[in-house]
Order: C-alpha cells, then sequence, then structure tokens
C-alpha cells in the first residue's frame, strides 16, 4: 500500500512539475483569438451568439486585458517596441455580414480592435460584407482588413502559378480596394504547406496564421502564428473561453495529440477533453 501511495505521489509530483514547465515555457506567449460568426440567427457550431461575445469583450477588459493589433505584435518581437500588460490580438475569419451588424458595435463598446480576414471573392456576396461596407468599417479604425485568401482554396492542394494568384490575388485586391498595405493572411482551414508559406513570404506578407490552440511567441515561425479558436457550440461559453484562454498552455499540445492519434484511435482521441 506504502508503494502504491508513494508511486501516485511521485506521478503527483511529475504531473505538477509537467505542467509548471508547459505554463513557464509559455510565460512571454501572447494569446491570439479568432473567431467566425457573432449571430443569434445562424446555427453553425463556428457561431457564437451575440451576448456571449458581448460577455467575452467585458471579461478581457474587466480582467486588464488590452487588445493589440498584429504589427504591434511583429513589432515588439523585431524592434524590442513595448507591448502593454496581458496583451491580447482579436481576429475574425471570412468576413461574414454580422461583422457589421454585430461585431463591429460590440468593439466600439469596449473600444477594442480586430483584424478580419476576408476571402476576396466573397465580398458582395449574399450573407457577406460588401466593398463599401469593408471601406467604411476600414476608415472607421476598430477593424483592419487582410487577407483570407481569394477564393478560400486548400492551399496544400494547390501549386505554382495556381497557389500564386490564390495568394497574391487577394493581396492585390485588398491593396486596391482599401489604398493601404495586407500585411497579413489567414490560411483558409488553418491548412499550410511550406509552398504556401513561401508564397506569402514572396508576396510580401508579413505573417500568417493558423488555429492551433497555442500561444504566439518570439520564437515562433511568422508564417505559422497560433490562433485559438472560439467556438459557440458549448452552452457554457463564458466557461469554454475562459479555459482556453488560460488553460491553452495545456489544451495546445493535447490537442495536437489528440489529432494524431484520432485517425489510428478514435474512440481514445474522443476521451481527451479539449473545452
Amino acid at each position: 500500500m506504502k508503494r502504491f501511495l508513494l508511486a501516485v505521489i511521485v506521478l503527483l509530483l511529475a504531473a505538477a512539475g509537467f505542467i509548471f514547465w508547459l505554463f513557464a515555457r509559455a510565460a512571454d506567449g501572447v494569446p491570439i483569438l479568432v473567431y467566425h460568426r457573432i449571430s443569434d440567427t445562424d446555427t453553425n457550431p463556428t457561431t457564437l451568439k451575440v451576448a456571449d461575445f458581448d460577455a467575452q469583450l467585458k471579461y478581457l477588459k474587466d480582467n486588464g486585458y488590452h487588445v493589440i493589433m498584429p504589427d504591434d505584435l511583429l513589432d515588439a518581437w523585431a524592434n524590442g517596441k513595448t507591448l502593454p500588460p496581458n496583451p491580447i490580438v482579436l481576429t475574425f475569419d471570412d468576413g461574414h455580414e454580422d461583422i457589421y451588424k454585430n461585431v463591429f458595435p460590440i468593439l466600439q463598446k469596449y473600444n477594442m480592435r480586430a483584424t478580419i480576414f476576408i476571402v476576396t471573392d466573397y465580398i458582395g456576396r449574399k450573407d457577406y460584407l460588401s466593398w463599401d461596407v469593408v471601406r467604411a468599417l476600414q476608415a472607421g479604425g476598430f477593424m483592419d482588413f487582410q487577407s483570407h485568401t481569394m477564393s478560400y482554396k486548400d492551399l496544400t492542394t494547390l501549386k505554382g502559378d495556381k497557389l500564386w494568384n490564390e495568394i497574391y490575388g487577394s493581396k492585390q485586391a485588398l491593396e486596391w480596394a482599401l489604398k493601404k498595405p495586407a500585411n497579413f493572411i489567414a490560411y483558409p482551414d488553418g491548412k499550410y504547406s511550406l509552398d504556401a508559406e513561401d508564397t506569402s513570404k514572396e508576396c510580401g506578407f508579413r505573417a500568417g496564421f493558423i488555429e492551433d490552440y497555442g500561444l504566439a511567441a518570439n520564437d515562433s515561425d511568422n508564417f505559422v502564428l497560433t490562433r485559438i479558436p472560439v467556438l459557440g457550440s458549448n452552452s457554457h461559453t463564458l466557461l469554454r473561453f475562459q479555459l482556453r484562454l488560460k488553460g491553452s498552455p495545456i489544451f495546445a499540445p493535447l490537442h495536437r495529440f489528440k489529432q494524431d492519434i484520432a485517425e489510428g484511435n478514435p474512440e481514445f482521441a474522443d476521451l481527451i477533453f479539449i473545452p
């Protein structure tokens, strides 16, 4: 019995030490959040209700987080620019119409800014922003619009001119429409390849973004910056939000492990808790 208790204590201490190491390693990391839809009518699993989004931004404000933009983050890493305490980056993917209807008023309410990654070929379609609205929101100062590619193709399946056109075409469209540089790209579905990274660099982007639950750090590859996805399919949305935000150093490696074993051991993968 004593040996069993000793073994349990050793395992607990080892687990505690490992968790402490994970958090210490991520101490300088910056959370980058990615949202998709903010709506009370859409039922997509990635959609967050308006009140839940409001509650999350209120939580950030009440708990001393300071929203920064991607350029601020890259400048701090490259040039030693000082960041405010508890920096955090807000991003949105796709460019749906609810960005104007539901996101913009709440950003104004809490005086926060966000980066919106848009699919340039989708602008003007039903349920998406128009270029006139994009220009007005860009001029308003609360949102900065960047690339989510030209037509939302899987970049891992493209090569050569097709890959170049998908990435550079979106950059050209943004810069022509908004008369400002397009510095950042978010890869569709977070899928990327070395070719996609290299092409993004050649096109003149400053960084690229994926989704991986982890924190962005100074030693990160600037073209594979991780973002924490914020979804709406859990009824305890504020608790889930807090868990993902605070527990990112734990949940990021857990999520990668879950993905690695999901194909061969789906039943075991389902047992791994990711909020």
